[in-house]
């Protein structure tokens, strides 16, 4: 198989925005080993600006550009760092490859994506694809890693799209709220009444929510690529995921992509 894995910052990070090492520790584990069985691992790492913000020791996220992209610059190199060294425990080469909305939309760009993507693929190496937070703006930035992510794996073909979060998966109902909220266990479409179950933001130090995890799986599905959305505080999932067991929220992709 041939899989995208997004993590966002609130696995990756506690609230104070510190590295929450035993998490990514475990998350870094399980994705060697699934190479290790053959598989093709694609990472789609938010967490850039998030650890930047612990790193510089600022009370809350930045909300003007400047100080967001410099935070980016400084999370980016920790972020790296960290990856590197955990995945060449388990004998594996990392790449970086950081992107913006005009490297999608230009097409020699977008080419030139692909190819250097399939390239680390056949070279045996695990890509860890960002968005390019040190000089995005508004006018060029994707927006949020899980459209990123969709993107991805849209662009390599993917057998299946994984979005880590904070919770187990869509619920009938905010489930923080409403106790009696149920984990919906398999969605063949998205209509606007499952799209009306992803109201609210993502966490302090993310840009996502439910709605953007919706909208990339709208993405990914109508290519032919199943989506996947799960608790990435339990790494160890992954493996029942990948078996088809029932772990999260599956979205089922359109035949025939």
């Amino acid at each position: 198989m041939r899989i995208v894995v997004k993590v966002g910052t609130s696995t990756l990070a506690h609230a104070t925005g510190k590295l929450n090492i035993r998490q990514v520790e475990r998350l870094c584990k399980v994705l060697s080993d699934v190479k290790n069985a053959g598989h093709e691992v694609v990472l789609v790492s938010s967490g850039a600006i998030g650890m930047g913000v612990g790193k510089l020791s600022l009370t809350s996220k930045p909300t003007d550009m400047p100080t967001k992209q410099a935070a980016a610059s400084i999370g980016q190199c920790e972020l790296m760092y960290v990856y590197d060294k955990l995945f060449s425990e388990y004998n594996h080469t990392v790449g970086q490859i950081l992107l913006t909305g005009s490297d999608v939309e230009n097409r020699d760009r977008y080419m030139n994506f692909q190819n250097t993507i399939f390239r680390l693929l056949e070279l045996g190496a695990l890509p860890i694809v960002n968005e390019n937070d040190t000089i995005a703006t508004e006018e060029i930035v994707i927006g949020d890693n899980d459209t990123l992510a969709a993107i991805v794996a849209v662009s390599i073909g993917a057998d299946l799209l994984l979005l880590l979060t904070d919770i187990d998966g869509l619920y009938t109902a905010d489930f923080r709220q409403n106790p009696g909220a149920e984990l919906i266990p398999v969605i063949e479409e998205i209509t606007p009444e499952i799209m009306a179950l992803a109201e609210g933001k993502g966490s302090e130090l993310g840009t996502g929510g439910m709605k953007t995890k919706l909208e990339a799986a709208k993405i990914a599905m109508a290519k032919g690529t199943d989506v996947v959305i799960s608790n990435g505080a339990r790494p160890q999932s992954i493996y029942d995921i990948m078996e088809g067991k029932p772990v999260g929220t599956r979205f089922l992709c359109r035949k025939g992509k």
